[in-house]
C-alpha cells in the first residue's frame, strides 16, 4: 500500500479513498472506505481509457459480468459507475496476498491447503460457469488468500463461451504458463469452461510444488510447451496427481467438470479437512496478520460511518483519546468468525505494543531476536576476506543491539565452510534446516556460492552475498539470491573508463587468462565491445591453462611491444599478474596496465616487486579509510580489532544493516524468511559504503565500483571510478 498522491482524488462515487493498493497502465486501484465503513477495492480507469468509447464498452461489460457472479469464494462487487468521468468498479477488500504473493514468500502450500484451495476455487469456478461464464485468466495473481479461505478476482476478459469480443482465430489472450492448449494456439471458439479446469490445474501444480507445469522462459516457448509437452509435476502429492494430470488433458473433452473436482477434494483426506479455520499454514496466517494489521492504521472514522452489516468490514473506536501518551486501540472485524480469532488478536497486539515488542514482568520490555547467520570461508584460501567479513558483521550486529527503540535484537550464528564446496553445502544444509536463522550472510567466494543457492532458494532463505558477483545467475529466477556489489562482467565499465578517459588508449591488448574461466573472458568481451572504434582498436591474446614457465609470459609480453599497445588489460589472477608484470617490465613496456580484485592480493605486490608500479585494479570494494562517512566505523574496527578495516569489512557491515532494514520494514512478528526475500528487494539502504536499493526491473545491484592503484610498494585507492583521476 501506498500513500496518496496529489492528482488522486479524495472520493470516488461516495467512496473515500484512503491508499494506493496499485496501479498499472489501465488504472489505479484504491483501498476506500464506503458510506457504510467498509473497506473496499476500487478500481478507476485512467483519462485516456475513459475516452475510447470501445474500451468503456469493455469496462461496462465487466462491470456486468462481475455483477452475475454470486458466490462465497468470488470477490462481490459492491458498486460501479462505468459511465461516470472516470469509470470506476468497487470490490470487498480482501486484506491477504495473492497465492503468487503467498508462494514467493513463504514456499508452496501444504498439501492439506492446497485441498483446501481447490475446493473452495473449484466452487467459485462452479458460479462462474453457472452464470454461463469463461472467467479465461485463472492465475495465482487473481486468487487472494484470507484466514477462512481463498477469492477469485479480476472478471476482466471473462466472457460467455459463444461471445466472440475475445474470441478472434488466432488472438492468445490471458497468462502464459496458465493457460490452456486452446488458448495458447489462439482457438476462441472453443474455449469454454474446460479451459478454465486446465488453468486451475496449473494453479494447483504451482501451489503445492512452488513452480509452474510448463516451465519458465520467454511466452513463446511456455506457450509451445503447454501446446505439445507434458506437464512436469514432479513434487506433486500422490493423492493428488491423478486429479491433475485429468485436468491437464490436452483436450477439453476429457478434462473433468468443477462440480466433480469439488467432490473429489473435499472428500479426500481425513475428516474435516475440508473446513476453513486453520487451512492455512503459520506463516501465510501471520502474513494476512500483518496486512490487517497495517489496516488498523488508517483514519478513524466517525460514528455515521460505521456500518454494523452483516459481513462488512467495519472499524470501530473502543477507546478514547486521552492524554498523557495514551493510545487509540482500533479492533478490525475482517468479515468473518475467523478472521476475527485468526487476525485480530494479532493486529491488537501489534497495535497496542509496538512492532517487535512483548511485556516482561514489571512492565519491562523484552525484544524478540531474529537470527542471521553468516557463512563464510573461515579458515581456506579466502580467510582474509572471510574474516573481514566476519568482523564487519559483528560491528554491525553490535551497532544495532545498541540503538534505542529497535524492535528487535539481532543475534548472529558464524559458520566456516572452509573454502570448499563441500563444506560449503554441509553449512547451507544445516542453515536450511534451522528454522530460527531468518537471512545468511555470505558465502565468500563464488564456487561456494554456485554451490549453495539451489539449497538456500529450496529454504526460501535470502542469501545476501557481500563478495560474491555471479554474473550467470537471475534475481528474477533465484529470488533469494540478494548480491550486494555488481556482478563481475560489470568490472569492465571502470577498466573502460580509465582507458578512455585517463589513458586515452588507442591500442589495447586485451589478455583472456583461461585459468580464471568465464570470468576473465567476459571481462575481455565487455571492454573490447566497449572501447573498440574507428580511433581505438583491441587485440585479444589467451594465456592458456597450461601456460606457466617464464617463456610463455615472455612470449605474451613481446605480442604486446609488437602490437604496438599503449594499454594492456589482464583478467587473471594475483600470481600470474604478478609473472605478466615483469615479463613486460623486462619487454621495456611501459604504458597502460589493468586487472581486476581477483588480482588485487598483497601477494601480487610482493611478487611483482618494483614490476608493480603504476598497475591499476577495478574492484567492488573501497578503502574505508578514505571515506568520510566510514571515519566511525573505521574507528571501532580499530579499537575492538587492532588493526584498520581490510577490504570487504565495511561492505559486509552495511550488508547487515541492509537485512536488518528489511527486517524491521516487516515488524519483528513478520519477519519470516519468504518475506525478507521480498522486502530486500523494495528496501533502500544508505550505508557508508554505498547506497544499496535494486533495480526494480532486474533486481540486480549495479552501483559501487572503484579502482587502485600500485604504489610505492601499497595499493592506493583512487576512489569511485567514475571520479577517479590518475
Amino acid at each position: 500500500m501506498e500513500p496518496l498522491r496529489g492528482a488522486d482524488p479524495a472520493r470516488i462515487g461516495g467512496y473515500r479513498l484512503l491508499l494506493r493498493l496499485g496501479a498499472g497502465g489501465m488504472g489505479v486501484v484504491y483501498l476506500a472506505r464506503s458510506p457504510g465503513g467498509a473497506l473496499a477495492a476500487v478500481k478507476v480507469i485512467r483519462a485516456p481509457h475513459a475516452d475510447d468509447p470501445g474500451f468503456r464498452a469493455r469496462f461496462r461489460r465487466e462491470v456486468e459480468t462481475a455483477g452475475r457472479v454470486v458466490d462465497a469464494w468470488v470477490v462481490p462487487l459492491l458498486d460501479a459507475d462505468p459511465d461516470a468521468e472516470s469509470p470506476w468498479l468497487a470490490t470487498a477488500f480482501v486484506p491477504g496476498p495473492s497465492l503468487a504473493e503467498a508462494v514467493a514468500e513463504c514456499g508452496p502450500l501444504p498439501y492439506g491447503s492446497v485441498r483446501v484451495l481447490g475446493a473452495r476455487l473449484a466452487e467459485a469456478l462452479d458460479a462462474v460457469h453457472g452464470a454461463g461464464l469463461v472467467h479465461r485468466d485463472v492465475k495465482p495473481g487473481n486468487v487472494l488468500l484470507a484466514v477462512d479461505g481463498p477469492r477469485m478476482i479480476d472478471f476482466g476478459i471473462a466472457r460467455m463461451p459463444e461471445d466472440t469480443a475475445l474470441t478472434a482465430s488466432g488472438m492468445v489472450v490471458g497468462s502464459p504458463g496458465f493457460l490452456s492448449p486452446e488458448q495458447a494456439q489462439g482457438r476462441g471458439r472453443e474455449i469454454g469452461p474446460a479451459s478454465d479446469v486446465f488453468s486451475f490445474g496449473c494453479l494447483l501444480a504451482y501451489a503445492v510444488t512452488g513452480e509452474r507445469p510448463f516451465g519458465h522462459g520467454s511466452a513463446a516457448e511456455t506457450l509451445m510447451r503447454t501446446v505439445h509437452d507434458e506437464p512436469d509435476l514432479d513434487g506433486v502429492p500422490e493423492p493428488l496427481l491423478p486429479l491433475l494430470r485429468a485436468c491437464l488433458a490436452k483436450d477439453p473433452g476429457s478434462r473433468p467438470a468443477v462440480a466433480g473436482i469439488r467432490r473429489a477434494l473435499d472428500g479426500a483426506g481425513e475428516a474435516g479437512a475440508g473446513e476453513a479455520e486453520g487451512w492455512l499454514p503459520e506463516p501465510l496466517t501471520r502474513l494476512i496478520a500483518r496486512r490487517s494489521a497495517a489496516v488498523l492504521a488508517l483514519p478513524a472514522v466517525t460514528a455515521t460511518e460505521v456500518s454494523g452489516a452483516a459481513g462488512a468490514t467495519t472499524a470501530v473506536d473502543t477507546d478514547p483519546v486521552r492524554g498523557g501518551g495514551a493510545t487509540r486501540r482500533r479492533f478490525l472485524v475482517l468479515g468473518s468468525a475467523a478472521g476475527v480469532a485468526a487476525a485480530g488478536g494479532t493486529a491488537a497486539w501489534w497495535t497496542t505494543r509496538g512492532p517487535g515488542r512483548t511485556s516482561g514482568q514489571g512492565g519491562a520490555t523484552r525484544l524478540p531476536r531474529l537470527v542471521v547467520a553468516l557463512h563464510a570461508d573461515l579458515s581456506g584460501s579466502g580467510r582474509t576476506t572471510g574474516r573481514a567479513q566476519e568482523n564487519g558483521v559483528r560491528l554491525a550486529v553490535g551497532h544495532l543491539n545498541s540503538r534505542s527503540g529497535r524492535g528487535f535484537d539481532l543475534a548472529l550464528q558464524v559458520h566456516d565452510d572452509e573454502g570448499g564446496t563441500t563444506g560449503a553445502q554441509r553449512v547451507a544444509r544445516r542453515l536450511a534446516a534451522d528454522d530460527r536463522v531468518r537471512a545468511v550472510l555470505g558465502p565468500t567466494a563464488d564456487a561456494c556460492a554456485k554451490a549453495t543457492l539451489g539449497l538456500y532458494q529450496q529454504a526460501l532463505l535470502p542469501m545476501v552475498g557481500v563478495s560474491v558477483g555471479l554474473d550467470e545467475v537471475s534475481p528474477t529466477t533465484y529470488r533469494v539470491y540478494a548480491a550486494t556489489r555488481p556482478n563481475d562482467a560489470t568490472l569492465a565499465a571502470p577498466v573502460v573508463a580509465y582507458l578512455v578517459r585517463t589513458v586515452a588508449a588507442r591500442t589495447t591488448v586485451l589478455v583472456d587468462d583461461a585459468a580464471e574461466g568465464d570470468f576473465s573472458w567476459r571481462l575481455c568481451s565487455g571492454v573490447a565491445d566497449a572501447v573498440r572504434s574507428g580511433q581505438r582498436t583491441t587485440v585479444r591474446r589467451t594465456l592458456a591453462a597450461g601456460d606457466d614457465t617464464d617463456g610463455d609470459f615472455r612470449a605474451l609480453a613481446k605480442s604486446v611491444t609488437a602490437a604496438g599497445a599503449d594499454a594492456v588489460v589482464f583478467g587473471g589472477g594475483y600470481a600470474r599478474a604478478a609473472r605478466l608484470a615483469r615479463a613486460l617490465r623486462s619487454a621495456g613496456y611501459s604504458g597502460a596496465r589493468l586487472a581486476t580484485q581477483r588480482a588485487l592480493d598483497p601477494r601480487f605486490l610482493a611478487s611483482a616487486g618494483d614490476s608493480a608500479e603504476g598497475w591499476v585494479f577495478a574492484t567492488a570494494f573501497l578503502d574505508p579509510a578514505r571515506v568520510t562517512a566510514a571515519k566511525s566505523f573505521v574507528a571501532a574496527y580499530r579499537a575492538r580489532f587492532g588493526t584498520a578495516p581490510p577490504w570487504y569489512a565495511a561492505e559486509a557491515y552495511d550488508a547487515t544493516l541492509f537485512v536488518a532494514k528489511a527486517m524491521a520494514e516487516l515488524g519483528a512478528s513478520g519477519a519470516e524468511r519468504g518475506a525478507i526475500t521480498g522486502r530486500l528487494r523494495e528496501t533502500d539502504y544508505r550505508g557508508i559504503t554505498k547506497r544499496l536499493r535494486y533495480d526494480s526491473h532486474t533486481y540486480r545491484y549495479t552501483d559501487a565500483m572503484y579502482l587502485f592503484r600500485a604504489s610505492g610498494g601499497a595499493f592506493r585507492w583512487l576512489g569511485e571510478y567514475r571520479d577517479a583521476t590518475a
